[in-house]
C-alpha cells in the first residue's frame, strides 16, 4: 500500500513512490532530499522551502520543513527520530540551513494520521532582538 500522496512532482526511488513538495526544488532542498533518502529509506518524503515565511528572499533556502516517514523510526522517541534526521543533515545544519522543521513518523503512524500540523507563524528577528525597540 502506497502512502497518501501530496501535491508535487513524483520521485521514484528503489521502487517506492515518494513525493517532493513544490517549492522545495532548489539545490539545498535537493541535497536534503538525497541525504534523507539515503540515510532513512523513507516510504514518504516531503521537503518544503519555507524561507518566504521568515522574510527570506525567493530561493533563499534558509528555512526548510521535512516530513519523513520511515521504518527506521519504529520504537524511537520523537527526540531520537529528530536526531537521526539531524545526523543525516549535519553539514547543511552547520552551514546554509538556518532552521529545519521535522515531522518524523513510522509508516503505521502516517497511514493512521497523515495530517501534518501547521507550524506557528514566524515572529521575525531573534530572541536577542525582542524588546529592543
Amino acid at each position: 500500500v502506497l502512502p497518501r500522496q501530496m501535491p508535487g512532482p513524483l520521485l521514484a526511488t528503489s521502487g517506492r513512490a515518494l513525493r517532493a513538495m513544490a517549492g522545495g526544488s532548489g539545490p539545498l532542498a535537493s541535497a536534503v532530499r538525497s541525504k534523507l533518502l539515503a540515510a532513512l529509506q523513507p516510504t514518504h518524503l516531503e521537503v518544503l522551502d519555507e524561507s518566504w515565511r521568515h522574510g527570506g528572499p525567493p530561493g533563499a533556502e534558509s528555512h526548510l520543513a521535512v516530513v519523513v516517514v520511515s521504518e527506521r523510526f519504529a520504537g524511537l522517541a520523537p527526540l531520537q527520530r529528530h536526531r537521526l534526521v539531524h545526523a543525516a543533515l549535519h553539514a547543511e545544519l552547520a552551514g546554509p540551513l538556518h532552521a529545519l522543521a521535522i515531522v518524523a513518523r513510522t509508516p503505521q503512524q502516517w497511514e493512521s494520521d497523515p495530517h501534518v500540523p501547521p507550524r506557528p507563524p514566524c515572529l521575525g528577528g531573534s530572541k536577542h532582538d525582542q524588546g529592543k525597540e
